[in-house]
């Protein structure tokens, strides 16, 4: 009779079923690893990541350049400008007096001028003078010369005569200088090109720049932020007042770990997502350049290694990223926003520094907000010099 237990009887099969099952795990795990090594090898190490990035952009600060009392503020915060419209306006009754004083000044200056012109003909003509008085008197003194030998001229009016002669040609010779002299502030110029006229007229252009730099305009196009100004207030040059955020010339500044970045090249192409939209949103961009030192680098309180107590730790380097202009008008993006970037290090060519034959040929930044205004101011002189200038006087060279 046997008295084999069933579950005695069931062991070896159940062996097998375990057998198997681990055979069969151990055959995926394998697989799994291969094919994560071919992935890796294949595609993954090609690329380089981090979720250390974040938006960056322009942020220009609006500040004035004299000193005066807000009077009016034509923007706040979130609101989008265009370039040179106004955007804060300061009291202008000083400046307005004086533009006044220097205009005033320039029509003054321009008539004492045309004076000058005018007397260099007045001035000739007392020379020709004083040389027909000479002459007389040279003729008055022969002729009585020639008399005294017949006693018919007194000795006394002899002398008269040579004292005549010499005080003619003293006052010629006085009118002559006189007549250089003007002519010294007249010669090679003209009413208008005069020096004296030039130095008022430059005197009318800064006080018209400095009334025009009452009204602050936008330099750019973009959104209002870090509005800290308000009417009323006392503002000194150079303090900042607000600032103007460009959103359509942002960039990324993705941070990686030093051990990332010997592949990375300038030019390589990258693939960032917003924790804004989400992975459902794939910007594109490329790599513009890698930062000439690490981050703790340029800290304003640099790590100091030199102490006894000393730990390493990974530094990360700063790496800027630009980004397609469509995209970012598809989705905009704010400045200081969280970004996942994943830089594709498979095309080695080029170098990680940028090149330095080839300068820029253009600023990397302006704007032509502010050209008008030497033009306006010059355009203000004009008028007024003609007003005060006649047609023969602006002319006539001496």
């Amino acid at each position: 009779m046997n008295t084999t237990s069933p579950e005695v009887a069931e062991t070896p099969k159940s062996n097998g079923k375990r057998r198997q099952r681990l055979i069969a795990v151990s055959v995926l795990l394998a697989l799994l690893l291969i094919a994560y090594g071919v992935w890796w090898e294949i595609y993954a190490r090609h690329f380089e990541d981090t979720d250390d990035a974040y938006v960056a952009g322009n942020v220009v600060q609006v500040t004035p350049q004299v000193s005066g009392t807000v009077v009016a503020i034509h923007a706040d915060d979130t609101e989008l400008v265009e370039a040179g419209k106004p955007l804060v306006d300061l009291d202008h009754s000083d400046a307005k007096v004086a533009l006044d004083q220097a205009e005033a000044q320039l029509a003054q200056t321009v008539r004492e001028v045309r004076t000058l012109f005018v007397n260099n003909g007045a001035l000739n003509a007392a020379v020709t003078q004083r040389v027909a008085d000479v002459a007389k008197a040279r003729d008055d003194l022969a002729r009585r010369q020639e008399l005294s030998g017949t006693g018919a001229v007194a000795k006394e009016d002899l002398e008269h005569a040579r004292t005549a002669l010499i005080a003619a040609e003293s006052a010629l010779q006085a009118a002559r200088d006189q007549l250089t002299s003007n002519q010294a502030l007249t010669d090679g110029t003209t009413v208008a090109q005069h020096p004296n006229v030039q130095r008022a007229a430059a005197q009318v252009q800064a006080a018209y720049l400095a009334l025009s730099r009452n009204t602050l305009l936008a330099p750019i196009t973009g959104y209002i932020a870090k509005r800290s100004v308000q009417v009323g207030q006392r503002v000194a040059p150079g303090t900042p007042l607000l600032s103007v955020v460009p959103l359509n010339a942002l960039w990324v500044d993705a941070n990686f770990k030093e051990v990332q970045v010997a592949k990375m090249r300038i030019g390589q192409p990258v693939e960032l997502y917003s924790d804004v939209y989400g992975s459902s949103i794939k910007y594109h961009g490329k790599v513009a350049g890698l930062s000439a030192g690490t981050g703790a680098a340029f800290a304003l309180l640099p790590t100091q290694n030199a102490s006894g107590n000393w730990i390493k730790v990974v530094q990360r380097i700063p790496v800027r990223i630009t980004l397609d202009p469509k995209d970012l008008e598809a989705h905009p993006l704010r400045v200081g926003l969280s970004m996942q970037v994943e830089v594709d290090v498979a095309k080695s060519e080029g170098t990680s520094l940028t090149s330095t034959v080839a300068p820029r040929e253009q600023p990397a930044y302006q704007t032509a907000v502010f050209e008008d205004a030497g033009s306006q101011a010059a355009a203000r002189v004009a008028p007024i010099i003609a007003n005060n200038l006649n047609s023969t006087a602006a002319t006539s060279k001496h």
